[in-house]
């Protein structure tokens, strides 16, 4: 089964072609991020108007690269939500347009369950049930999927996302975006015991925080700043930038990956799964892989190009839905900025105000 699948969600354009959910026939990506790094992050605007203008080479470019043509495609998968709204509605208006016009079947897939099951893409041996790790700027889950391929949350971000909270700092730090990858490679040459992070501890032992150690790292900063303005020095002769950036991205991995090793003991899984943008974090995906290895469990993270948004992604995604018995959608599929992973084999109500 090839599935022609399309991901919009933010700021990368990308159309792959996926057979049986496992093989990888093209994967086009085209992003925009260097032009939103003018602006310090993602503006929704930029990004949507940049989808159009790339949408249909990108379009052409998978199917040229899989040796494909429509009438080898037996279904068009598109990321339906979570997302950005006008980047959404780009890629959902272009796959629908095609599932049209070439009567092909098209299936709505969530963000999120993109990014877990582009682990299939990389281990042949990866299947259900496992224990994953999604995270991303937007996200920081911990799911549970069974053998019917339902995704249960056990736990989830509530206020900041990791990769959000990466990106944060980063920008107090003057590096560009995106800012994970930037603070990842200070690290390298850093102090990770230097400074001192707080740690949340919420009522749901699985559930994340990263608000506190988000501010804690901010008055580092500013507290700097402001000691180094009175003594007219540089900042960061007071605060060394490679041990800063060590030590806050120690103290936010400590938390992914002690909440982790928490899930896998709730549910006997021996499987688990990374996932999303900040799954290409080096010392993460070293830290997890430990971890696993310690508890006797399998472990698997994408290929880093699989870690970004991808169309492939969508297109696993899509197989393993088909798989589970869901029916396609119709023309009325819209985009659904908020959508909840344990719901991605049900679209979300949209809520229409009624005239008066």
């Amino acid at each position: 089964m090839n599935i022609l699948a399309f991901e919009s969600s933010c700021d990368e354009t990308s159309v792959a072609v996926v057979k049986d959910g496992r093989e990888i026939l093209a994967n086009v990506i085209a992003s925009s991020a260097d032009l939103q790094s003018q602006f310090g992050g993602v503006v929704p605007e930029i990004a949507a108007r940049e989808h159009v203008k790339v949408i249909t080479a990108v379009i052409a470019e998978a199917l040229a690269q899989a040796a494909c043509t429509m009438e080898d495609i037996a279904a068009v998968a598109v990321t339906a939500g979570p997302g950005l709204a006008g980047s959404l509605l780009v890629g959902v208006s272009a796959a629908k347009a095609l599932a049209y016009a070439y009567n092909k079947p098209l299936y709505p897939i969530h963000h999120l369950a993109g990014h877990i099951c582009a682990n299939f893409l990389c281990d042949p041996n990866f299947d259900v049930p496992y224990t994953g790790l999604i995270v991303s700027g937007g996200h920081s889950h911990l799911v549970t999927m069974d053998k019917e391929y339902n995704f249960q949350i056990l736990g989830r971000t509530l206020d900041d996302a990791c990769g959000e909270a990466f990106d944060k700092i980063a920008r107090a730090l003057g590096l560009p975006y995106p800012g994970g990858p930037q603070i990842d490679k200070l690290s390298f040459a850093g102090d990770s015991t230097r400074y001192e992070f707080p740690e949340s501890h919420l009522q749901n032992a699985l559930d994340f925080s990263f608000s506190g150690l988000k501010t804690a790292a901010l008055t580092y900063i500013n507290r700097a700043k402001m000691q180094a303005e009175q003594k007219g020095i540089n900042w960061t002769d007071l605060l060394n930038i490679n041990d800063f950036a060590a030590s806050f991205q120690a103290a936010i991995i400590r938390t992914l990956v002690k909440h982790s090793e928490k899930a896998l003991k709730l549910t006997q899984a021996r499987r688990f799964a990374l996932a999303g943008g900040v799954a290409a974090n080096t010392h993460l995906r070293e830290a997890l892989a430990a971890m696993c290895r310690k508890n006797k469990v399998d472990f698997t993270c994408p290929d880093r190009i699989l870690c970004t948004d991808n169309g492939a992604m969508i297109g696993a995604a899509a197989y393993y839905l088909i798989l589970s018995g869901v029916k396609p959608t119709d023309s009325t599929l819209n985009a659904y900025p908020s959508w909840s992973l344990d719901q991605w084999k049900s679209l979300p109500q949209i809520n229409v105000r009624k005239k008066i």
